[in-house]
């Protein structure tokens, strides 16, 4: 070894020797915001895991209550915590047994749901079990259907004919139509 080969060893040594030194003041002068930047990611980690968590039990305590209540509708313990875990799918429940029961009040009440499709579907039925005009913007095509069987009871048969041929050639429902008009609606 030359002494060049001990001076550059040397200098390699002082510049590591340096770094340590920087990298230690470095870490007295900023311990407690590298301190507060690791606790703070370890919290997000550690709420963002229990969030998760308590979601995923309030999803299995509502699917608990649901199929409770699929083989006894009248669990009032198992509406309470479908209600309270999951309140859309409580609507859509409720939604299910009042049209199953014809229960007028609940279809009501569900007519000003904040979920849309509900409240739309809630209005529909509860137009059928009174007798009335429906409307609807999931079953359209069967409320135009249901609309004219109502005027053809009535004997408007030009009414009746008028709204079937609102239906288009491509709903499923067409076809229904096409039989009401040819066998139901005579002229």
């Amino acid at each position: 070894m030359t002494i060049d080969d001990v001076k550059k060893e040397f200098s390699s040594d002082e510049q590591i020797l340096a770094s340590a030194f920087k990298l230690e003041k470095f870490y007295k002068k900023h311990k407690f915001k590298i301190f507060a930047i690791v606790g703070l990611i370890i919290a997000y980690f550690a709420g963002t895991a229990i969030m998760d968590k308590m979601a995923q039990d309030k999803k299995e305590a509502a699917n608990a209550a649901f199929l409770t209540l699929q083989g006894n509708t009248t669990d009032a313990t198992a509406l309470e915590e479908l209600k309270r875990n999951n309140p859309k799918l409580f609507e859509l429940n409720s939604y299910q047994e009042a049209v199953k029961n014809t229960d007028t009040a609940k279809l009501s009440s569900l007519t000003s749901s904040t979920n849309g499709m509900i409240a739309d579907l809630a209005k529909y039925h509860l137009a059928v079990i009174e007798n009335k005009p429906a409307e609807s913007k999931y079953y359209t095509d069967i409320a135009k259907i249901y609309n004219a069987s109502i005027l053809i009871k009535e004997g408007k048969l030009a009414e009746a004919k008028d709204e079937l041929e609102l239906i288009s050639e491509e709903s499923p429902a067409y076809n229904i139509s096409k039989m009401i008009k040819h066998y139901g609606i005579k002229g």
